[in-house]
């Protein structure tokens, strides 16, 4: 078979596919190329579903009705302009046609009957049934490529003709070139559209109705056996095409091949898609009109209409929870794991609108309202508009927040909901103002609900969501009945279990674990959960098929790590100290970063890096962002930016700082002294906002860098953000989110780039790769540890269980007090704190006395009073831990008991107690801060480029995300503490660095040290000899086989390693050293357990 016949062969497939589907085939002849229309079936269409209006309307036009109707029609339709950004010509062009009536006179037709909500309306389902969809193969569509045309004007189009050509009454809304592998590539598809399909034809300027923007076909497709594309607007060469890919197993772009060999890879698109019943729905129910307001760099605003098709991952999903929603009922849970550039915002309107008017089998509705919970403001317009087109009425959205109507906002969720709002909006902090809506009001108890939490990262896992729950299902009372404490008790126990009035639709780039396990489903939903049987997202839209698809850039090209070398001097007058260790290493850390010459240091690089590589992209209007660890940070960085670009005199650049509340110095922190007594705050720092949103603000011209401390890493949308300086700890989600804020597409962006201070280029990867295709859970939370962690406290003699119980009681009580529950509370806090201080003392007694010993220099009494001395740390330790299991076992009750139906009043006693109790326990007469960094100055100081590169993520290279399975393991252990000057010098010797810190020195050695050590024969032979005899023995070539087994990020070790003797001897001595002092320190761990 020729390459001609196998793509003539592929047609004839895709039309006797769709005539098995339902589609009709039609003739080509019978097209009329003038009005872009075939008449036979609009004629048809109105005649037979509503022949009343049809006889009135013959009467209207007695000589020619069929003339007249047509005539009205292409009028209708020839309305669309295609620079149209009023919204009220939407009634004109297909989109509006298919949607409106068409009125003419007294009579008016439907051109189109999308799918009832319902059944209990015969005649307008038997509309729906009567529409005609047909399929016409190689449609020569343009009216000026015909011999009369050219006799009359002496021009003639030429005779394209498109492959496959689709009609709804009449109406053309799809239009299709098929392109054989066999024979060409599906980009010559793309090329065809955009060289020869041309909405206006270039012999006679004169536009085609079949592919004028909404006057001709909505969406036109590219399609070969492996991989579908589409545009809803042809324009030459200008013409975007997106990918209609259903995505590949792994989450990569493209399509599988099918399982059946006779089925072609892109079958979905015409046996699924474009079904009668999915593409009238597509027609009725996704496609809408999107009016965006776009500023030129002059600053000319001008009006983009684009129309919106969806793409085939937001189809899939919106079906299919629709479907799931009607099957089941409410009371369910889903989880959409899409990625930035998945388009959620349509994908949450297309869902609310959908769910806010979705019939079950029985012609009942399902959600009363839907409930949805965003912060995002974009979200709110979109929905509004986006739903405005679809049901032609105002009144469909309502948005809860304080500048709209009026009274609070409980008063306005009340009368929202008991009119039966179809859909409301809410803000997450407006969220619990639902909760007290509902408990006001005995009957919106009964009613069901849908909630859609945008960006749901456990928003739903805690306490709201039981509160939510147990509104819904506690049971009207009559309001003079009186409830007992146990009553109530009861109620919030059943409030723990599935309501079967709710359904939760989360939506989210990066579930974390929690998110994971409370939205998930199970893949065995008639067994628990477990390491067998782990939730999973309901649908899956994957950060890698987003970039291979090229609606997100990869941001972790051009990634760029940083080093930052530092010694610390202790002024000689200074009295030394001894501390905790990790909390001085803490101070130290964050006073240097506090350090305004640190910080000048970075900004130098920062401004240096963005004026020569950033600033001059995107014609002068790329802009980036310096996310910092503290308020304190993003004030000073603020402060030294504008500093250095007066002092450069670079006048065209500008930085704005965000940051939430108030900030102020104190003497404690690095050179203050100018800033003391001045309190800082996002206006006195923005003077030129001059009243503007900060988001509106940065996105002038008026602005190039944004400062942020905590603000703006997530949800925030600014796509002309190029470059990230980051100087933070950044892990997980948080990573993730944060860096995701490059990712987004403009004109013009090709590169971001990142400058990380503080991160290691490993760890980003790391986060990034969990969420690269689909996250998955390593093992699920074990449920029983609650009941672990409940004795465990129970046992710590600090409440008497009838406490508890008393407490319950009170809490329950309408007339409760503040007072009464605190002083309930009040026998428990009073023996934490006489512990605590008993504890205290005792350890203080103990430490005395471990310096007495070492004073004296007995061994023995060395050792013993080290134990007293640890033991009595250990008491104080236990306490604090007290207090953090008391809050572990709140929290995870809280999540917990929206999976597992535990059933325990016990359980709802405590946790309620727990929750109440752990505040109360602070320790009296604790110094918060004793480390004193006065006497501390920064001596050398040195900020080194490590490498530039880019971080790969790789098909499978996630390791999964951990469950919560440590829940009251924590134990009591000696802090090590250490002489302040002692841990100066050795933090001194691990800043030290020429291209690698001493960090990644010491971290290297002891990999190797302890690789070493699990060779027996070598560790028999340090034992039992000399050190000159044990370095001469297996020692050596031990040594070369762990470097050479060392992973790549350790490479420049290796390499210098092998290339130098005296490397190869230093680190012997090294590593040789570390290994008896293990063993010594072990042996020694052994005699004092002993």
């Amino acid at each position: 078979m020729s390459a001609d016949a196998k793509e003539a062969a592929f047609q004839q497939d895709i039309i006797d596919q769709m005539i098995a589907g339902g589609w009709k085939l039609g003739d080509p002849t019978s097209y009329n190329r003038e009005l872009a229309l075939y008449i036979a079936d609009s004629l048809e269409y109105v005649k037979t579903t509503q022949s009343k209006t049809w006889e009135k309307y013959k009467k209207l036009y007695p000589s020619n009705p069929e003339q007249a109707f047509i005539d009205k029609l292409a009028a209708q339709l020839g309305k669309a302009d295609p620079q149209a950004s009023d919204k009220s010509l939407r009634t004109f062009g297909t989109l509006g046609v298919l949607r409106h009536e068409l009125r003419d006179k007294s009579a008016s037709f439907k051109l189109c009957q999308f799918k009832p909500e319902h059944g209990l309306n015969p005649e307008t389902q038997a509309m729906y049934e009567g529409n005609i969809l047909r399929v016409v193969p190689e449609l020569v569509y343009s009216p000026y490529a015909t011999e009369a045309h050219f006799e009359e004007t002496g021009t003639k189009a030429k005779a394209w003709r498109i492959d496959l050509v689709f009609f709804l009454n009449g109406i053309p809304i799809v239009t299709m070139e098929l392109k054989s592998e066999f024979k060409q590539a599906i980009e010559n598809a793309i090329k065809q559209y955009k060289k020869t399909r041309l909405p206006k034809d270039p012999e006679t300027n004169k536009p085609e109705p079949l592919l004028t923007f909404k006057r001709g076909a909505l969406v036109h497709f590219a399609v070969s056996q492996y991989e579908a594309y589409m545009t809803t607007k042809l324009e030459g060469q200008a013409t975007h095409f997106l990918p209609f890919n259903r995505g590949t197993e792994d989450g990569g772009a493209g399509n599988d091949l099918p399982d059946d060999i006779d089925t072609y890879a892109t079958a979905y698109l015409w046996n699924e898609v474009l079904a009668p019943a999915n593409i009238l729905q597509i027609i009725g129910r996704f496609i809408h009109l999107e009016i965006k307001t776009e500023e030129a760099w002059d600053g000319r605003k001008t009006k983009r209409e684009a129309l919106i098709f969806p793409r085939y991952h937001q189809w899939d999903l919106v079906t299919r929870l629709v479907q799931a929603s009607r099957e089941e009922g409410p009371g369910h849970k889903y989880l959409a794991q899409h990625s930035a550039g998945s388009g959620k915002s349509n994908s949450i309107a297309w869902t609310a609108h959908q769910l806010s008017g979705l019939y079950d089998e029985k012609n009942e509705k399902v959600f009363n309202s839907v409930i949805v919970v965003t912060d995002r403001t974009v979200l709110d317009d979109q929905l509004q508009d986006t739903i405005y087109q679809f049901e032609h009425a105002d009144g469909v959205v309502g948005r809860i927040n304080r500048d709209e109507g009026q009274g609070s906002k409980s008063e306005k969720l009340a009368q929202a909901l008991e009119h039966s709002q179809p859909i409301v909006i809410v803000t997450i902090q407006t969220f619990p103002f639902v909760l007290k809506a509902i408990e006001d009001s005995a009957s919106l108890k009964d009613r069901r609900y849908a909630i859609i939490a945008d960006e749901a990262h456990s928003s739903q896992s805690g306490r709201t969501a039981g509160q939510l729950k147990a509104v819904l299902t506690g049971e009207a009372n009559d309001e003079d009945e009186d409830l007992s404490a146990e009553d109530l008790l009861a109620a919030s126990v059943t409030a723990r279990r599935a309501s079967p009035n709710l359904s939760y639709y989360a939506f989210t780039a990066t579930p974390k674990s929690k998110t994971l396990e409370l939205f998930g489903r199970l893949p065995d939903p008639g067994e628990p959960p477990s390491a067998m049987n782990k939730p999973q997202p309901f649908h899956v839209y994957s950060m890698r098929q987003a970039i291979e698809e090229g609606y997100i850039l990869d941001v972790l090209k051009n990634y760029t790590s940083y080093k930052v070398a530092y010694n610390l001097a202790q002024k000689v007058a200074a009295a030394d100290a001894e501390v905790d260790s990790k909390k001085a290493k803490l101070k130290l850390n964050q006073w240097v970063k506090l350090h305004d010459y640190n910080i000048a240091q970075k900004v130098r690089v920062i401004v240096e890096h963005f004026r020569e590589t950033v600033m001059g992209q995107l014609g002068g209007h790329a802009k980036a962002m310096v996310v910092t660890g503290s308020r304190k940070e993003a004030v000073r960085y603020k402060l030294e930016f504008d500093r250095y670009v007066q002092k450069k005199a670079y006048t065209q650049l500008h930085a704005i700082v965000a940051f939430s509340g108030e900030v102020s110095f104190s003497a404690r922190d690095p050179h203050s002294e100018g800033l003391l007594g001045e309190k800082f705050t996002e206006a006195s720092m923005n003077p030129d906002l001059k009243g503007r949103d900060l988001r509106d603000a940065f996105d002038t011209d008026d602005y190039h860098v944004m400062i942020a401390a905590n603000k703006f890493q997530t949800g925030f949308d600014q796509p002309k953000l190029c470059a990230m300086y980051v100087d933070k700890k950044l892990a997980g989600v948080d990573c993730v989110q944060t860096l995701s804020r490059l990712n987004r597409v403009y004109p013009g962006k090709q590169e971001t780039y990142v400058f990380d201070f503080f991160n290691e280029p490993a760890d980003v990867l790391a986060a990034f790769q969990e969420y690269y295709q689909t996250a998955h859970l390593l093992d699920v939370s074990d449920p029983n540890l609650i009941w672990d962690l409940f004795e465990k406290l129970r046992a710590a003699g600090i409440f008497l269980w009838t406490e508890v119980t008393q407490f319950s009681e009170m809490f329950y009580t309408k007339s409760k007090s503040n007072a009464a529950l605190s002083n309930v509370c009040k026998p428990a806090v009073e023996r934490w704190q006489q512990r605590y201080q008993d504890a205290s003392a005792d350890y203080a007694k103990q430490k005395k006395l471990f310096d007495h010993a070492k004073s004296l220099g007995d061994p023995t009494f060395i050792a013993n009073a080290e134990t007293d001395m640890k033991a009595a740390k250990a008491a104080i330790d236990a306490l604090d831990l007290f207090k953090s299991d008391l809050i572990a076992l709140t929290r995870y009750y809280e999540f917990m008991s929206q999976i597992v139906d535990y059933d325990s009043s016990d359980l709802e006693r405590l946790s309620l107690y727990a929750r109440h109790l752990a505040p109360l326990l602070r320790e009296k007469n604790i110094d918060e801060d004793p480390i004193d960094l006065s006497s501390v100055e920064l001596s050398h100081y040195r900020l080194s480029k490590i490498k530039q590169q880019d971080l790969l993520m790789v098909k499978d290279g996630d390791t999964g995300l951990y469950a919560t399975n440590d829940l009251g393991t924590g134990k009591p252990r000696s802090k090590e503490e250490e002489w302040l000057s002692l841990l100066i010098r050795r933090l001194n010797e691990l800043f030290i660095t020429d291209g690698l810190s001493d960090n990644d020195l010491i971290n290297y050695a002891y990999t190797i040290r302890d690789k070493i050590s699990e060779n027996e024969a070598v560790m028999h032979q340090i034992d039992n000899n000399s050190a000159e005899q044990a370095l001469l023995g297996d020692f050596a070539g031990a040594l070369d086989d762990a470097v050479m087994e060392s992973s790549e990020a350790h490479q420049s070790q290796m390499m210098q390693y092998l290339n130098s003797k005296e490397v190869q001897a230093g680190f012997q001595k090294v590593v040789f050293d570390m290994l008896v002092a293990k063993r010594t320190q072990t042996a020694r761990s052994g005699r004092t357990e002993d």
